[in-house]
């Protein structure tokens, strides 16, 4: 059976591109919280000067390429660069990726790159649809702000797997039997599978190179042909881990690097799902004890009563689906990533609130609207990106799965204790990627990053993606890690409300400055 999926694929999407954390683009009409880049930035310059670096032979090639910039926009300029598809044989097959810049307003200091998070987030759209979002004015003045499309991503050569209707089916189907149960399993195991043989049939061997170390290497070439002798980073979320990556592969090669709402790259799949989990869970109860304290709360009573009465919903949807206008079904997965979407942002709130009032009527097209702002869905049934595809695809790469039920089980029941509302529907992750075309045995591991400059971590303490304590852990593993930290709610910290956060980044990126200690902003 195809098009049904596993609710831990949710679980492992949380740390999603930075756009979408800010409540999505399904929330964008109501909360305008989408850039606009401002008409008096100057044009973009034709071509890039390579460093021309000393490389192997073979690396020749990519590394002495020149970008040709065109017009794209306005005040941007677009480029297609070309890296090798496999970095261990640079002589067999290449592939494209799309970049977009910003030219610096004032005294350029050189590029940033930018990466959004994922892993499958658009850096080229970041930059090209919310410029100010990304960065903010100070970086605009004096850095050329680089977005690009990671290898399987967007623009770039990309990972391809469903069509529309296919992928409708695959997000939004309802897996007919007991969740958990042998029957549960085989079917999601099956779709998953599934999924996966569409993905290798419609992108080939790129499916088996996307993995994040390929992505880090792509970055070095990026940097060396965007002209820059080291590299000024800035990444969000899973661009964490990217970045921590690069560091551990170029440590010779960093320049300034900030890494806000951290990855800890020691933790296994498992390991991540609970964190988010708990993330999540406590997530829910910050925007509950919010909620009721106001008038327009759809709950009362206390703070563990509404919990309950979250669990009871969803396990009503779970039992007894209801049925959007459009006649797709809103079950507990479903449901799951409406609820989680607005709560990448306290702004984003009181939307959850009449998103929870209209579930209780039994509606399901607000839900079903949230959810489809988190799955990068539009109000045509088209798709606007292939995040889903990308996804997956990296994730499978760059984590190690086991296929013994009992495990998963047993998984599956630690993650519902340590968050009973919405733990239960986090469970069975190794489903999405054991019978994947590409098999990893990759484990993961501390990056420590010997002889790299300083590098900042930014952390908030109430991130519900990426838990405040990976930011503390990414900081301690790096030899020259620096901590930020940002007592407050939502996903990720710079170029928000917070001049504290705002300051040290840019003081960092800027002028180098780092902080003597923790600023506990």
């Amino acid at each position: 059976m195809t098009g049904i999926r596993s609710t831990s694929n949710r679980a492992g999407r949380m740390p999603r591109a930075r756009r979408l954390g800010i409540a999505g683009v399904a929330l964008a009409a109501l909360l305008a919280l989408t850039g606009c880049v401002p008409s008096i930035l100057s044009p973009a310059k034709p071509v890039s000067t390579p460093t021309g670096e000393d490389v192997a032979e073979d690396l020749r090639p990519f590394y002495s390429q020149v970008l040709e910039w065109e017009e794209c926009g306005e005040e941007l300029g677009c480029a297609t660069a070309t890296a090798p598809l496999d970095w261990e044989h640079p002589d067999e097959g290449e592939i494209e990726l799309a970049l977009v810049r910003h030219v610096a307003t004032g005294d350029r200091i050189g590029s940033l790159l930018v990466n959004p998070g994922g892993p499958g987030g658009s850096g080229y759209e970041f930059i090209a649809d919310s410029l100010d979002y990304a960065v903010g004015p100070p970086l605009q003045e004096r850095y050329d702000v680089v977005g690009f499309d990671p290898r399987g991503v967007g623009r770039s050569s990309a990972v391809a797997c469903y069509d529309d209707a296919q992928m409708d089916d695959y997000l939004y189907g309802i897996v007919p039997a007991e969740r958990g149960s042998d029957e549960w399993i085989d079917l999601v195991g099956s779709a998953a599978a599934d999924f996966g043989e569409a993905c290798a049939e419609k992108t080939g061997d790129l499916l088996g190179q996307v993995d994040t170390v390929s992505a880090a290497r792509d970055l070095d070439l990026l940097r060396a042909i965007l002209g820059d002798e080291q590299l000024n980073y800035l990444g969000y979320s899973y661009g964490t881990f990217l970045g921590a990556t690069y560091a551990e592969l170029y440590p010779d090669k960093v320049g300034r690097l900030v890494l806000d709402g951290a990855i800890d790259p020691s933790s296994s799949d498992a390991e991540v799902t609970q964190a988010q989990a708990v993330g999540f869970e406590q997530a829910l109860r910050a925007y509950l004890e919010d909620c009721l304290t106001g008038t327009d709360c759809p709950f009362d009573g206390s703070v563990d009563a509404s919990m309950d009465e979250v669990g009871r919903l969803l396990a009503s949807v779970d039992a007894s689906p209801l049925r959007g206008t459009d006649g797709r079904m809103v079950g507990a997965d479903t449901l799951l990533t409406a609820i989680i979407y607005p709560l990448y942002s306290p702004e984003s709130w009181p939307y959850l609130s009449q998103m929870f009032e209209s579930v209780t009527f039994g509606e399901a097209d607000l839900a079903l609207s949230f959810a489809d702002g988190y799955n990068g869905r539009n109000e045509d049934g088209t798709y606007r990106d292939n995040s889903t595809e990308s996804f997956r695809a990296i994730n499978c790469l760059d984590y190690a799965y086991q296929a013994d039920v009992g495990v998963m089980r047993e998984k599956a029941a630690a993650i519902a204790q340590a968050a009973p509302t919405i733990g239960p529907y986090f469970g069975y992750g190794d489903l999405s990627c054991v019978d994947w075309p590409y098999q990893s045995d990759r484990e993961r591991a501390e990056i420590h990053a010997a002889g790299a400059a300083p590098i900042l971590v930014v952390g908030t303490t109430g991130d519900p993606a990426t838990p405040y304590e990976w930011a503390v852990a990414l900081a301690d593993q790096l030899d020259s890690g620096v901590l930020v930290s940002y007592d407050g709610e939502g996903h990720t910290a710079y170029n928000k409300s917070n001049s504290c956060v705002n300051d040290a980044v840019e003081a960092f990126l800027i002028d180098g400055a780092v902080p003597a200690s923790d600023p506990m902003c």
